[in-house]
């Protein structure tokens, strides 16, 4: 290839690189909807285990993935895993030690979600009180490290490096351009081979650093076991590329087996892909991959056979023959067909309306996608007439111009040297001469072809806009679908309300009598709740009382009232763990407080359930 022509390749790589960096780093498809104990909640006693729910299903692996640790910073939790998940709800629990103390909680997390993403967080629950704690968590969850940003950049040559590996492998066995077209694709070829075995490796390695885990963990997921396979079918890849290159390999029959070899490898490679992101998961994925690998390959056809095209326009020595422009110009219309089809149902299955395309990530980076690939159809509408005018027989060959440097009688050629005519650094040097008349020659009778011309200037604009295509693609796969984001977004503001809080001024009359009721129901929806009460004198300091009651009712229902007796656990602190709030509704509660043996009052106030 050229120095031209490689300059141009290396340019839009770094175009797609850059591109990909600036989406941002990846995020997860799956997210924490719940947990029990919850965030910020206080309970009475030790619970048996911390357990943690997904919105879809995750792997957790390693010692790392779920931590429970005390006050002090050391961990409380038995480090045994259990998938607790049944009937389509994904819960994992974590065991932990018998009879811990009083105190803070902390409960860290990180999990590899079924699209191969991770994720991360950390919540904190209290035992009896809270308390001050001494545990301080990274800033930086696994995926947004240095590692995670080098994992984002090495997607895209991952996927650049099939693309030119199939679609040159597509264009010599359906396009057929002929023996002196054949080193260009092979050298094209070894570059999408060599590009996609070293950027699935580095993959692999920086998988661990990515997630947060170790090799042999990452070995363990299907990502990595994805990873690996690919590595092993890109071996096979090898052998396939050598024999297709050979010369052994230009008859009918040793095409015809190539080709089915390629039909059977080709699918398996895309299966990496496509098995272990996000066509592996959401609604409809029995259909979503075999689509996936439709659409990976149909990209390849086009824009892999696009880059050989460009290769070829560029660098072949004879012109590109007419015959082998229009089948490509008909392989590639087919494959924009089957893209269309199978791009159009993946964005329904993964945004699934108009709002959710503009107001996520993923579906502006959609939009996005979709207005290049109609820029790039537009252009290849261009190639397309052009190829029609090579396609022309009217149009006839283009007559050959003189050349100024030829004399009367034909081609100039250099003179033999006067001296010395058997000197093998001379002959050396009139071969180069001639070779380099040759090439200006060559070159000037392409240039002189205005329709090659113009379709050299139209596919380079073809293949600018592919880069980018595959730089938005490649930040796709790594957002989080839009459906999910937007149904994560409902979910978290209907089932993770905020607990309710109440101040209630009080005075039994007596001394000692007056304050403040600060009232904490934990998690404030319908169903279970933990109630904390504290009193507080006018000073703000812990009060007392000698009985304290709470009845509760719901007056548009006539439901109540439903009395509770809370356990004094300190000082001017008191808890009911029992306390059931059957319907949603305005409830109105009262308190009762008895300081004395005679000295009492029952304040009232009102509280929302949703």
């Amino acid at each position: 290839m050229t120095t031209t022509l490689s300059r141009l390749l290396v340019l839009l790589t770094a175009l797609g690189a850059v591109l990909v960096a600036a989406t941002g780093p990846a995020h997860a498809h799956a997210s924490l909807t719940g947990s029990s104990p919850a965030d910020g909640e206080v309970v009475a006693t030790s619970p048996e285990r911390v357990e943690l729910t997904f919105s879809e299903r995750v792997s957790l692996t390693g010692d790392q993935a779920l931590r429970v640790l005390d006050p002090a910073g050391e961990r409380v939790d038995t480090g045994e895993i259990t998938d607790l998940s049944a009937d389509g709800v994904v819960r994992h629990g974590v065991a932990l030690a018998d009879g811990l103390a009083d105190g803070t909680y902390t409960v860290a997390w990180q999990a590899i979600s079924a699209d191969s993403h991770p994720i991360a967080g950390a919540f904190t629950f209290s035992i009896g009180a809270p308390s001050e704690t001494s545990v301080r968590l990274p800033a930086q969850g696994p995926g947004g490290s240095t590692a995670g940003t080098l994992y984002d950049l090495a997607r895209f040559p991952a996927y650049a490096g099939f693309l030119l590996l199939t679609g040159g492998a597509a264009f010599l066995l359906v396009c057929r351009p002929g023996p002196a077209a054949r080193p260009v694709v092979q050298r094209l070829m070894l570059a999408g081979w060599t590009t996609a075995t070293a950027a699935t490796l580095a993959l692999l390695l920086l998988r661990g650093p990515y997630t947060g885990t170790g090799l042999r963990d990452v070995v363990d997921t299907k990502t990595g076991t994805a990873l690996l396979c690919r590595l092993l079918l890109l071996g096979a890849a090898a052998l396939w590329v050598a024999a297709l290159t050979a010369d052994r390999a230009r008859g009918r029959r040793a095409r015809a087996a190539l080709a089915g070899t390629g039909v059977l490898l080709a699918p398996a490679t895309a299966a990496t892909w496509a098995l272990a992101e996000h066509a592996s998961t959401g609604p409809w994925s029995w259909l979503a991959v075999p689509a996936d690998l439709v659409h990976l390959l149909a990209a390849g056809a086009w824009l892999g056979g696009l880059a050989a095209l460009l290769a070829l326009l560029y660098r072949s020595p004879v012109p590109v023959p007419r015959a082998a422009v229009r089948r490509f110009s008909r392989l590639a219309f087919w494959s924009v067909v089957a893209l269309a089809a199978t791009g159009l149902f993946q964005a329904w299955r993964q945004v699934g309306g108009w709002d959710p395309l503009l107001s996520t990530r993923y579906g502006q980076l959609l939009v996005v996608k979709t207005a290049l690939v109609a820029l790039l159809v537009g252009t290849a509408w261009i190639s397309r007439r052009w190829t029609a005018r090579l396609a022309d027989p009217s149009a006839g060959p283009v007559p050959d111009a003189p050349d100024p440097q030829d004399g009367p009688d034909g081609p100039h050629t250099p003179p033999p040297a006067p001296d010395r005519p058997d000197d093998p650094a001379r002959r050396a040097q009139l071969a180069r001469q001639r070779a380099a008349v040759q090439r200006t020659r060559r070159r000037r009778d392409r240039d002189r072809d205005t329709g090659r011309a113009g379709l050299r200037r139209s596919v380079l604009a073809e293949a600018a806009i592919a880069a980018a295509v595959l730089a938005v693609t490649t930040a796709l796969t790594g957002s989080t679908p839009a459906r999910t984001e937007a149904a994560a977004g409902a979910g978290t503001s209907a089932t993770a309300p905020q607990p309710l809080s109440l101040q209630l001024p009080y005075d039994t009359g007596g001394p000692y009598g007056r304050g403040t009721a600060l009232i904490d129901i934990t998690p404030g929806v319908t169903g279970e709740n933990v109630l904390h009460l504290r009193l507080e004198d006018p000073e703000g300091l812990p009060n007392g009382a000698e009985e304290v009651r709470i009845a509760l009712t719901l007056p548009a229902e006539d439901l109540g009232p439903l009395r509770y007796e809370p356990a004094h656990v300190d000082v001017g602190h008191w808890v009911a763990d029992d306390l059931r709030l059957p319907r949603p509704g305005d409830w109105e509660l009262s308190l009762t407080l008895r300081t004395s043996e005679i000295d009492q009052t029952t304040e009232t106030t009102t509280l929302t359930v949703g």
